[in-house]
């Protein structure tokens, strides 16, 4: 049914990852997911959730947005993936000089989008429903700022090319490496982020190296994301087991290998989990 989609939540929070971190955000988990990621913290999202219509979904995240109001909160800024550009500044300066070109690049440039809250969706796994395509079309049509957490076993081609894809790529302790779909990785723009989630030592030299060969620091941001431990409750037993012989990492170690080896990565936390209980849902 391409109009319905299984829902496992919509809330509002702020946007714990991604270079979008710290911003209010309208999150839509979808239920369902193919993969079975050792470290996986909502593996409640595998099966739990109710099919809703898509227009009801669409009314639930214009709902929760509502208080921001249609007026965007701040002037519009260059798309990330512009050309660099030189303005010229005429206005004097107090010696009574011209002001110099300042060269911006946008692509460095840290913003407040245009319109918040942001809406991202999740799981589970989005892509496995058909309906989160036209879901992520028509809230781009409302003038959104859409995210998209996929892991990168599905094809991503697909997407709205408005969206902001935050694509992982599973390294070898989330048991799933083997699923990684390298054909999306030539599909990723500027606009797009590649996170990989690393906790043992064989994970931070898998990256390492996948970021040297397929030279994705040209690309798009990459964000390093520590394994928090996962309680006991949410060991599902369905979850892929770390393989054998690996080094678990600590938060300090993986930020010293990254300062170390000055690679040009965003190292980042689950800020959700530092703020409320790292069990908590809906937040």
């Amino acid at each position: 049914m391409a109009d319905t989609l299984v829902v496992n939540e919509i809330y509002l929070s702020l946007q714990g990852e991604s270079t979008f971190a710290g911003l209010p955000c309208v999150f839509v988990r979808l239920t369902a997911c193919n993969l079975r990621c050792s470290y996986c913290d909502t593996a409640y999202a595998f099966t739990e959730g109710r099919r809703r219509p898509l227009t009801e979904v669409l009314a639930e995240v214009r709902r929760q947005a509502s208080r921001w109001g249609e007026t965007p909160s701040s002037p519009a800024q260059p798309e990330a993936g512009d050309d660099v550009r030189a303005r010229e500044d005429s206005r004097p300066t107090p010696e009574g000089l011209v002001r110099p070109l300042e060269i911006r690049n946008p692509k460095s440039e840290t913003r407040i989008p245009s319109r918040l809250p942001l809406v991202e969706l999740t799981g589970g796994e989005p892509l496995l429903q058909p309906a989160a395509l036209p879901l992520m079309r028509a809230l781009c049509d409302d003038g959104f700022i859409v995210l998209l957490e996929t892991s990168g076993a599905l094809d991503i081609t697909p997407v709205d090319p408005r969206v902001r894809r935050i694509m992982d790529l599973k390294c070898p302790s989330s048991g799933e490496v083997g699923r990684n779909r390298w054909e999306n990785l030539r599909q990723l723009k500027a606009t797009d982020e590649v996170k990989f989630v690393i906790g043992t030592v064989e994970d931070y030299e898998w990256a390492k190296r996948v970021i040297a060969e397929h030279g994705l620091a040209a690309i798009c941001p990459l964000l390093f994301s520590w394994v928090a431990p996962l309680a006991p409750h949410q060991q599902d037993k369905s979850l892929k087991a770390v393989p054998p012989g690996q080094t678990p990492l600590s938060r300090r170690e993986l930020v010293e290998r990254i300062i170390a080896d000055a690679l040009p990565v965003r190292f980042q936390i689950q800020m959700h989990k530092v703020i409320w209980s790292p069990d908590r849902q809906g937040v």
